[in-house]
């Protein structure tokens, strides 16, 4: 039991290894539908798929492209199959982040690495050297489970947060996603050098990970954003989960404000994945927006609204998204999508 046998023995050999281009896309046009359905405008991903290289980012960047989502796209770079197919994961971001940086558009790139128990010290620092070349973010997974900070404490001789710091990429140019197991050290490392952070909470669950920190990451000053890890669709779900499992982990009804849960969703998310004036409705800010069925069992009110958004709306509540400027769902139909193909 534990993360190692559910990563060794089901996720590697099952999944990641069997992917080929063709479910990948499939997989993405899927997901981009329902994604723009419960009102997702802008996404992060990273493709972990060692056998679909060379290649995958531009298929996937095309699928995307034809949904009209804004979106920053990543193949997660890993040892584990060995040191030649990692310089192929690293080359892949690398390639697709100067092709979409010269095309401009809504999609773009991000380096990104799997962990510290997949890549050595050398490559995680070639990796972001890369990343700085390109004013990209590194991604990795941190501390999804016990096992990473278990194998950092028995190899390096401190925890993961502490080891990325030792290489000099912990700061604002690396995106931590998961950071479940975090020392209170940890907490205080991600805050003062502005490591950015993604939290999946039903996916932390479905691997038996672990509750993460975050309310004590959003109360220390840390840029977090809320995100699926590919479990849910349906973001109502997941907020839902942010709003709920926090309460009963803490036994304190007042942790994770609805408000603060919608922050995360939002502008927050907007934050931890390096993208500015997103994520708010204001002038001088990107046109992304959705309309909500307000039809609600409570009348509205200013203290009672993101309570009952986050309680009793869901994907089939989206009126209406809107993504810099273009309608993509409307009257509830996701624009070019025929669900029956």
């Amino acid at each position: 039991s534990g993360f190692w046998p559910f990563l060794e023995d089901f996720w590697w050999p099952l999944v990641e290894n069997r992917l080929d281009h063709e479910m990948i896309c499939a997989a993405t046009d899927l997901r981009c539908a329902n994604m723009l359905k419960s009102g997702v405008t802008t996404f992060y991903d990273c493709t972990e798929a060692p056998n679909a290289l060379p290649g995958i980012l531009a298929a996937q960047a095309e699928v995307v492209r034809q949904r009209g989502q804004r979106a920053i796209l990543s193949f997660e770079a890993t040892e584990r199959l060995g040191a030649e197919n990692g310089q192929l994961g690293l080359r892949e971001n690398a390639e697709f982040i100067d092709a979409c940086q010269k095309a401009g558009g809504l999609v773009s790139g991000m380096m990104c690495v799997h962990t510290t128990f997949t890549c050595s010290e050398n490559f995680i620092r070639q990796a972001f050297a890369m990343a700085g070349e390109r004013n990209s973010l590194l991604h990795a997974h941190v501390s999804e489970g016990t096992y990473e900070p278990e194998q950092a404490l028995k190899n390096f001789g401190m925890r993961t947060l502490h080891y990325y710091d030792r290489l000099g990429v912990a700061g604002p140019g690396f995106l931590a996603s998961q950071c479940v197991q975090l020392a209170p050290s940890e907490i205080e490392l991600i805050a003062q050098k502005g490591v950015r952070v993604s939290h999946m909470p039903l996916s932390n669950c479905e691997v038996g990970g672990g509750i993460a920190p975050i309310p004590e990451l959003t109360a220390a000053g840390a840029t977090v954003g809320l995100g699926t890890d590919g479990y849910v669709d349906d973001f109502f779900e997941v907020m839902r989960g942010a709003f709920l499992i926090h309460k009963a982990y803490k036994q304190n009804p007042q942790v994770m404000p609805a408000q603060l849960v919608w922050q995360l969703a939002t502008e927050g998310g907007a934050q931890a994945i390096g993208l500015e004036k997103l994520g708010r409705l204001a002038a001088g800010w990107q046109a992304d927006l959705q309309l909500i069925d307000a039809d609600l069992p409570t009348p509205l009110e200013a203290h009672n609204l993101y309570e009952q958004l986050l309680l009793y709306r869901s994907a089939v509540n989206v009126q209406a998204v809107m993504v810099a400027g273009e309608w993509r769902v409307r009257g509830g139909d996701v624009v070019g999508v025929d669900w029956a193909q």
